[in-house]
């Protein structure tokens, strides 16, 4: 998982995106007025996923006010704000993410993550990618063997709400966090055939 470090305002966060992309993009220019993909891709180290790319462009603009976030959106061109509104997150409170939260969509989540006791009676399974010899299979398997797992609550509800990072990632402090990720499904055990509860798989954080 990776910290974002936020714009502090319209100029930083343009100067920052607005920067040709990587050497092979050559119809990208910079300081040209546009922001693209490859420019946002280069910033946020993201190769491929557009999901991804428009998480970390989201966070990393999360703290400006509102007219300087419409500042920077307008230099979007047409690609990147299309892929700006279809992966769109939502903003949630832990209290809110389970009933409310949208399988594979991006969410950014605020609260208080405590730590899972690996040893706990904790139980819920995930598919997972395993290689089996030359062949990718998809395996049912204990969250907690992959990930770190976190009950993420937020200020005014002592209701949680599981997130997940795997497990060569630091580990998260216990205080108040923004939290970005994807929303995935997690079935109360192997036998379930429709999966009766979700987690946040993170992906970013700002403290």
């Amino acid at each position: 998982m990776e910290k974002i470090e936020t714009y502090k305002n319209k100029n930083e966060a343009i100067k920052s995106l607005d920067n040709g992309g990587r050497f092979y993009n050559f119809k990208t220019k910079a300081k040209d007025g546009v922001i693209n993909q490859a420019e946002v891709g280069k910033v946020g180290g993201v190769f491929g996923s557009k999901q991804q790319l428009i998480l970390f462009l989201e966070m990393s603009l999360l703290k400006l006010n509102r007219r300087d976030k419409d500042a920077v959106i307008s230099k979007f061109d047409e690609d990147l704000i299309s892929n700006y509104h279809k992966f769109k997150s939502q903003k949630l409170l832990p209290s809110e993410a389970k009933s409310n939260g949208v399988l594979g969509s991006n969410a950014i989540i605020t609260g208080i993550p405590k730590l899972v006791d690996s040893k706990s009676e904790f139980e819920g399974f995930i598919l997972f990618p395993m290689m089996i010899g030359n062949i990718s299979s998809m395996m049912m398997i204990p969250l907690i063997d992959q990930y770190d797992v976190y009950e993420l609550r937020d200020e005014v509800s002592s209701e949680t709400f599981l997130i997940a990072h795997l497990k060569e990632s630091e580990k998260l402090p216990n205080k108040k966090l923004i939290l970005g990720g994807v929303l995935k499904e997690l079935k109360a055990d192997e036998e379930e055939d429709v999966a009766s509860g979700k987690f946040l798989e993170t992906i970013y954080f700002i403290d």
